[in-house]
């Protein structure tokens, strides 16, 4: 029974940094579920482990080694990461509400209650916010989408760009 723990041992020391690969492989494949980032850092912790493993360090220091890495890319990298794929646009891309901020032209005046404006090559009935008409061929903004009816007031030349 001696002879096999000790054979094992030696199976471990030889390859203690293959199985430190094993390790980040699998926590890899947890993050490839979870894509939370955890997994991702603890990954690259094990290839810490691996690579003090590899230049033949004992396997306290290889545990050291891979928490102190750990640690350090779930504190240091992880937030910058995160931040960085789960940041959100300001404006959406699908539906009415992507119209909103979009510059319009006028093709039938515009007034407090009907007119038409064309928008992204689409026509929408239109509505003014002020109390004059918006003449046919005026740029305007698209404030809001309200039901069917685009909410429009003239442009600012800054929305002319």
């Amino acid at each position: 029974m001696a002879g096999s723990v000790e054979r094992v041992t030696a199976v471990f020391e030889d390859s203690g940094w293959l199985i430190w690969v094993g390790a980040a492989l699998a926590l890899g494949a947890i993050e490839a579920a979870t894509v939370d980032f955890i997994f991702l850092m603890l990954a690259g912790g094990a290839l810490g482990g691996a690579a003090a493993a590899a230049a033949g360090a004992p396997f306290p220091v290889q545990a050291i080694v891979a928490a102190v890495v750990a640690v350090t890319l779930l504190i240091g990298v992880r937030p910058l990461v995160k931040k960085r794929f789960t940041t959100t646009r300001n404006r959406p891309l699908l539906g009415m509400a992507a119209h909103v901020g979009r510059i319009a032209v006028v093709l039938e005046t515009v007034t407090s209650t009907d007119g038409r404006v064309s928008i992204s090559g689409e026509t929408w009935s239109a509505r003014s916010t002020g109390g004059d008409a918006l003449l046919p061929g005026e740029r305007v903004e698209v404030l809001k989408i309200d039901g069917a009816t685009a909410v429009v007031a003239p442009s600012s030349p800054a929305g002319l760009a």
